[in-house]
């Protein structure tokens, strides 16, 4: 897609206009770039890098992080989708579509003539009372073992039964605490492989083997000590060891190096993760002292082995302490495991926090890498709903709130009003792109919706994507994170907020090197 071609083109325009064209044209053909995958009925879209390796996804992040966008105003609505992957974990096609339902209805307004601040105070005003109406419409999820919970990780994990056990079972497995920590996300507990088993496992795994083959390879009643560092002896500058003093330093180093490494033995310890490099001497002492070492472990890897298995994570500087005051800095494990095949390093049943595992098997490697982002989606999806409860999907949400919002409409006065509008037409274009994509007339379903809205007095009613029949989304397993909702609409209003006040596109200057500042050369 050449979003330059689609930002430029159209029939001539104001020239006052011209910045608030060329932007929401680029937002719309963000917008038009995953609206096909939006629903049960979405279908996939295919990446094609210069090499011509290939990505087949509806995941609407991957799609937007991963094609090719140069103009600003796509890449503003680019990192809005990156910080509700980030902070929630779902939903970023949503918030696109409703993005460029909102950007376009404000240049229709403001080419009729409507002031740019005046749809803005619109926005505003129609964008917070959404936010209250989303937020009292909200069920909450009293417990983890409620069919609601699977419905929601059925929903977010595109329909895949097994992927929805899988995380529903690591869910119960952690319990329903774990999932309010604030620094805790429930969707890296995933990781896809290829030819393996689906599988929910207390543990966690770490993404390195043991250091060499002569380590042991499975070990039980584990006792785990975590560096947060090297394990390697203190550094000394060069111009040191050119010294006396500084050769004799030196050597007083290794010699205690040594010694710590022999107290880590001495303690029996058995396992030792490292956060980085694991010197020579030290490998072959805990070698022969038959103790597993991983070394390079990633950070949040190493953290979150930490916790779970209830070890204090040291620097090398710590190893300094006695041998009683790291005893107490050493966790647990019931089962440590290398596996050769996946290369990896699991470890089972920590004494520390509760930490499941979702470990989603893939037939082929060209999967793994959706299969795991349906499970992350189902993952985030799960912990959003103990969060903030959940809501009628389907679209039917954002037509009751539309609802509400055109009749407060009535009640404003001014121009103001027309700002509205562009909120009340985002809110509809969920329910109306699932329909097309199912293969139905929007207006006449949206039409048909709102009108059953009305009758009955029910907020949950939509369309059955297969029949095509007003149904409610409730009783049909068809619901959303609050949460995932509410993040969705309040971004795409402030992503429309700030491309509408945009008025003149200004290219800047080169800055030029300052020759009294040097050159750097590679």
């Amino acid at each position: 897609m050449n979003l330059k071609q689609q930002a430029s083109g159209g029939a001539e325009v104001d020239e006052r206009l011209a910045a608030l064209v060329t932007n929401a044209n680029a937002i719309r053909a963000i917008a038009s770039a995953v609206e096909g995958t939006l629903g049960p009925k979405g279908l996939d879209t295919m990446l094609v890098d210069k090499f011509g390796e290939v990505v087949i996804t509806n995941d609407g992040v991957t799609i937007l992080t991963q094609m090719e966008a140069n103009h600003p105003a796509a890449r503003m609505l680019i990192n809005i989708a990156k910080a509700q992957q980030e902070e929630i974990g779902d939903g970023t096609t949503t918030a696109t579509v409703m993005t460029g339902a909102m950007v376009g209805t404000g240049v229709e307004q403001v080419s009729r003539g409507v002031p740019v601040a005046k749809i803005i105070e619109g926005l505003r005003v129609g964008l917070k009372r959404g936010l209250e109406l989303m937020r009292e419409k909200a069920r909450p999820v009293e417990n983890l073992d409620q069919p609601v919970v699977r419905q929601v990780a059925l929903i977010a994990g595109r329909g895949h039964e097994d992927i929805a056990d899988l995380v529903v079972k690591a869910a119960l497995l952690m319990g329903k605490e774990k999932l309010f920590e604030p620094s805790f996300k429930f969707s890296d507990t995933v990781l896809a492989e290829e030819s393996a088993e689906n599988q929910v496992f207390m543990g966690v795994i770490i993404n390195k083997e043991r250091m060499n083959r002569q380590m042991p390879g499975e070990l039980e009643n584990a006792k785990v000590l975590v560096i947060d560092d090297a394990l390697e002896p203190e550094e000394i500058e060069d111009e040191a060891l050119a010294t006396e003093s500084g050769f004799a330093r030196y050597i007083e180093l290794q010699n205690q190096f040594r010694e710590n490494i022999h107290k880590i033995v001495e303690m029996q310890v058995s396992l030792v993760l490292v956060d980085r490099g694991v010197d020579d001497v030290a490998e072959e002492i805990l070698t022969d002292a038959g103790i597993m070492v991983a070394q390079r472990v990633a950070g949040k890897e190493l953290r979150r082995a930490a916790e779970h298995t209830g070890a204090r994570m040291v620097k090398r500087s710590g190893l300094k302490k006695s041998g009683e005051q790291l005893q107490q800095c050493l966790g647990r494990a019931r089962r440590a495991y290398n596996d050769e095949k996946l290369e990896q390093l699991w470890i089972y049943e920590g004494a520390g926090k509760p930490m499941a595992t979702v470990v989603v098997g893939a037939a082929t490697k060209e999967v793994v890498g959706e299969r795991e982002r349906i499970a992350r989606d189902a993952a985030a999806a799960i912990q959003s709903a103990v969060k903030g409860g959940v809501v009628p999907g389907g679209g039917a949400l954002e037509i009751s709130v539309a609802r509400e919002i055109e009749k407060m409409r009535a009640g404003i006065r001014g121009m103001a009003a027309y700002g509205v509008d562009c909120i009340v037409e985002a809110l509809k274009r969920p329910l109306a792109q699932i329909v097309v994509n199912a293969g139905f007339n929007p207006l006449e379903k949206v039409g048909d919706v709102i009108a059953a809205q009305v009758e009955i007095n029910n907020d949950a009613l939509a369309v059955d994507c297969d029949t095509g029949q007003i149904c409610d989304m409730f009783q049909s397993g068809v619901v959303d994170p609050l949460l995932v909702k509410t993040y969705a609409y309040q971004a795409a209003g402030e992503i429309a907020e700030a491309i509408l006040r945009i008025d003149t596109i200004i290219k800047k200057r080169e800055e030029k090197p300052d020759p009294d500042k040097g050159t750097t050369g590679a």
